[in-house]
């Protein structure tokens, strides 16, 4: 048995409880993973209340015995057949795979961990893993952002906004970000975003459009979702890209293609992380960019709070009340 924050029903934070758990050996392929640290996301959020439905995680606790987390880090404890390029002792961690990272220990398939490599702490691993490679994969996967463009973050003092605004600036890209406070406007300009705004002001389209002469963003990345996705659409210069990648705010609403013709032959995508780390080969060379980028020192991971594995409901209200700094963690 092992201590795991347990969902038998979809709601609020509150239905998140504290409990004893089997966790059992590993099989095929498979290895237990004994957690250091949890890192927690706002797709956690989406799994907890239902608008994500994931398979349960546990049996015989009812059909939806959901174990929230997808991150996270710790030591191999037992790796089942099969499983050569891990072995009992090292410090693993992952950012996609099955959800469950909000325990003591854990079974996790071998091809979704990664080691940790030195000079990378636990939980700096945890709090980077799904938020780095998400970053990653925006700014090399879905198209060639050049230096010297100048695209927009919302959210640019949390856990992927952070990391997108140093990660950016080391590439020479120019950062717009969007915040809500002047606490998280500095954090946004230490990280590196060149412009910062406020997403409260009513104004903040006309901003983003003086602040490029007229002409808009080439990027605009939205994890907000339906308080400013359509705003953002206004932000974009022909033949922009409008990345929706969050629903932190709610689901964006639907767009008449149409729409994205009168605003100059925008294009839109809704990327999913898991598509872009979906072989182990993809998987590692995302890794290998963040750990490196990391290491050198060009990104610096904040670690904003740290709950308690106990406290998980209090870090959720934290989030989705949007009173948290970049990366929130669960220390186990």
């Amino acid at each position: 048995m092992t201590k795991a924050i347990l969902v038998q029903t979809y709601g609020g934070p509150d239905v998140m409880q504290l409990t004893d758990v089997p966790v059992g050996e590993p099989g095929p392929g498979e290895i237990r993973i004994a957690q250091t640290y949890a890192g927690v996301n706002y797709i956690d959020t989406y799994h907890r209340t239902g608008l994500y439905k994931v398979a349960p995680s546990v049996k015989g606790f009812g059909d939806i015995a959901l174990i929230p987390g997808s991150e996270g880090a710790g030591k191999v404890a037992a790796v089942g057949p099969g499983v050569t390029d891990l072995k009992v002792g090292d410090r693993v961690a992952y950012g996609f795979g099955p959800v469950g990272g909000y325990a003591a220990e854990r079974i996790f398939p071998a091809d979704k961990a990664v080691k940790i490599p030195e000079g990378v702490t636990d939980e700096q691993a945890a709090a980077m893993m799904l938020r780095g490679l998400t970053v990653w994969y925006l700014l090399y996967e879905l198209r060639t952002i050049k230096a010297g463009e100048t695209v927009l973050c919302h959210a640019a003092a949390g856990g992927v906004g952070l990391i997108l605004a140093q990660w950016a600036k080391h590439l020479g890209i120019n950062v717009i970000g969007t915040v809500g406070s002047e606490k998280k406007a500095k954090l946004a300009r230490d990280a590196g975003c060149k412009h910062v705004i406020f997403y409260k002001d009513e104004n903040w389209v006309a901003q983003v459009r003086e602040l490029t002469g007229g002409k808009g963003v080439s990027v605009a990345f939205d994890g907000v979702g339906k308080d400013t996705f359509m705003k953002s659409l206004d932000c974009l210069m022909p033949r922009g890209l409008a990345v929706a990648f969050g629903n932190a705010s709610g689901p964006a609403p639907a767009v008449d293609p149409l729409q994205l013709a009168a605003r100059g032959s925008l294009m839109m995508t809704r990327p999913r992380l898991g598509d872009f780390v979906a072989t182990r080969a993809d998987l590692l060379r995302g890794c290998e960019a963040l750990f490196a980028v990391v290491k050198s020192g060009a990104v610096k991971i904040d670690i904003g709070q740290t709950f308690p594995l106990a406290d998980a409901a209090k870090a959720h209200v934290a989030l989705e009340t949007r009173l948290t700094t970049g990366s929130t963690v669960l220390k186990i």
